[in-house]
C-alpha cells in the first residue's frame, strides 16, 4: 500500500481529495468537524515535509452552483483546525484556479470550491479529472467516505498520476482496520450486526461468515429471523419477504460452524414512542399490539459473554431504537462491553452511520480501537467489493 511515507513531498504541490462533507447550521457554522480533524494528519505531514496542499471536496448534493453548499463556509473552521490560514478559490477548474495553485508556496493550503458544482464530477468525466490533475504534482486520496464512488476526483484523476498517487493517512488507516477484521484477524472474531433491515446486510453477512466465529444479530433485523423460526413478534418490524433468506443464513452459518446469537428477550413497547408503556418479554412471545424496541437483560448477558471472549470485534448497527432514551440501554450496554473487551486487548472496529452516531453520542468513541469515517464505503468493503477509489491508487 503506497502511502505518504513512500513519496518525496519537498517542494511538491499535493492535490488531496478529502471528505469535508460536514454538517452546517442555518448560519453556516460547522456543527461537527470530525471529518476535517480526520484529514489533519495527512495535511500536517505534507506541510512538514516541505510541500503545499490543494484540497478538493464536495459538500451536500447541490444542483448546480448554490451558495449554501459553497465550501467558503468551512474555510474559517478548517484554518482553525490546521493552524494555517487556508486560502480559498471560488471555483474548482479554470484560469483563476490554475493561477491560485501556481502561486502556492511550500507550507500553504488552498481549498477549491465544491466539486459537485460541476456535474462532470459525479459523472466521472475524463476532461474534468484531467483539468483537476494539472493543479498538482502528487495525488493523495484521503476520502474514505467517497472511495466507493467512481467520481472524477476520487478515481478517474488517479490515471493522470501513474507514479505519484498515494493513500492519505486516514484512508490507509481505514483499509488497515478493515483488513485486520477481514484478513488478518485474531480469533475468536465476533461481528455484531444491528439495524432494522436484513435486506441491507445480506451481502455483508454472506461475505463475513467465512471470517467470523460469532455473529450477534440485533435491532429490527431480529424479528425477521424470529418470525421465520415460528416465533410470535407482535407488531415488531419485519421483512416478511426475507424470512426464507433468514433461514438460509442460519443454515449456512451452521455449516460454517459460526455461532449465531439472537436476542432471547426484548424490551417491548405498546407504541413507537419514548414514553410508551414497556415490559420485558420473551423474543418469541411478543403480544399483539406490542413491538420489540431494544434488547432485553438476558440477551445482553449472553452478548456480554461472547464479546468479552472475543479478540476481534466488528460492530455495525445498533441493538435498539437508541435515538429514544428509553430504548438506548441495549446499544449503550453493547458499546460498554466492546469498550471493556478493547481495554483487555481486543481489536474493535465500529462502522456504519448509526453505530458511529451511537458511540459518539454516548462518549464511547475513544474506547474503541477504530471508528470508521465512511458508512457506505465500509459496508461495500464488508461485502467484499473492491472500491474504485482504492483500486485507482493501487493501479488495479
Amino acid at each position: 500500500m503506497k502511502t505518504l511515507s513512500d513519496i518525496d513531498l519537498n517542494g511538491k504541490k499535493a492535490l488531496i481529495r478529502v471528505d469535508f462533507n460536514v454538517p452546517l447550521d442555518d448560519d453556516f457554522n460547522v456543527t461537527d468537524d470530525t471529518r476535517i480533524e480526520a484529514a489533519k494528519p495527512t495535511i500536517d505531514k505534507i506541510l512538514k515535509d516541505g510541500g503545499s496542499v490543494i484540497l478538493m471536496s464536495h459538500l451536500g448534493r447541490p444542483k448546480g452552483k448554490e451558495d449554501k453548499y459553497s465550501l467558503k463556509h468551512i474555510v474559517k473552521k478548517t484554518s482553525e483546525i490546521l493552524g494555517v490560514e487556508v486560502k480559498f478559490v471560488d471555483d474548482s477548474i479554470g484560469d483563476k484556479v490554475t493561477q491560485a495553485a501556481a502561486d502556492l508556496k511550500p507550507g500553504e493550503v488552498l481549498l477549491l470550491e465544491n466539486l459537485r458544482f460541476y456535474k462532470e464530477e459525479e459523472a466521472g468525466d475524463e476532461g474534468f479529472a484531467e483539468k483537476l490533475s494539472e493543479l498538482g504534482d502528487v495525488y493523495v486520496n484521503d476520502a474514505f467516505g467517497t472511495a466507493h464512488r467512481a467520481h472524477a476526483s476520487t478515481t478517474i484523476i488517479a490515471n493522470y498520476f501513474p507514479e505519484d498517487k498515494v493513500f492519505g493517512t486516514l484512508l490507509a488507516k481505514e483499509i488497515e482496520s478493515l483488513d485486520k477484521v477481514l484478513k488478518n484477524s485474531e480469533k475468536p472474531v465476533t461481528a455484531v450486526l444491528g439495524g432494522s433491515k436484513v435486506s441491507s446486510k445480506i451481502t455483508v453477512i454472506e461475505n463475513i461468515l467465512d471470517k467470523v466465529d460469532h455473529l450477534i444479530i440485533g435491532g429490527g433485523m431480529t424479528f425477521t429471523f424470529v418470525k421465520a423460526q415460528g416465533g410470535k413478534i407482535g407488531d415488531s418490524i419485519c421483512e416478511d419477504d426475507k424470512q426464507e433468506l433468514a433461514l438460509e443464513i442460519l443454515k449456512l452459518a451452521k455449516e460454517k460452524n459460526v455461532q449465531i446469537h439472537l436476542p432471547v428477550d426484548v424490551i417491548a413497547a405498546d407504541g413507537f414512542k419514548n414514553d410508551a408503556n414497556t415490559k420485558v418479554v420473551d423474543v418469541n412471545e411478543i403480544p399483539d399490539g406490542w413491538q420489540g424496541l431494544d434488547a432485553g437483560p438476558k440477551s445482553l448477558e449472553n452478548f456480554k459473554k461472547v464479546i468479552l471472549g472475543s479478540k476481534t470485534i466488528l460492530w455495525n448497527g445498533p441493538l435498539g431504537v437508541f435515538e429514544m432514551e428509553n430504548f438506548a440501554k441495549g446499544t449503550i450496554a453493547l458499546g460498554n462491553f466492546i469498550a471493556e473487551a478493547t481495554d483487555n486487548g481486543a481489536f474493535s472496529l465500529v462502522g456504519g452511520g448509526d453505530s458511529v452516531a451511537a458511540v459518539k453520542q454516548f462518549g464511547l468513541e475513544p474506547k474503541m480501537s477504530y471508528v470508521s469515517t465512511g458508512g457506505g464505503a465500509m459496508l461495500e468493503m464488508l461485502e467484499g467489493k473492491t472500491l474504485p477509489g482504492i483500486a485507482a491508487i493501487q493501479g488495479k
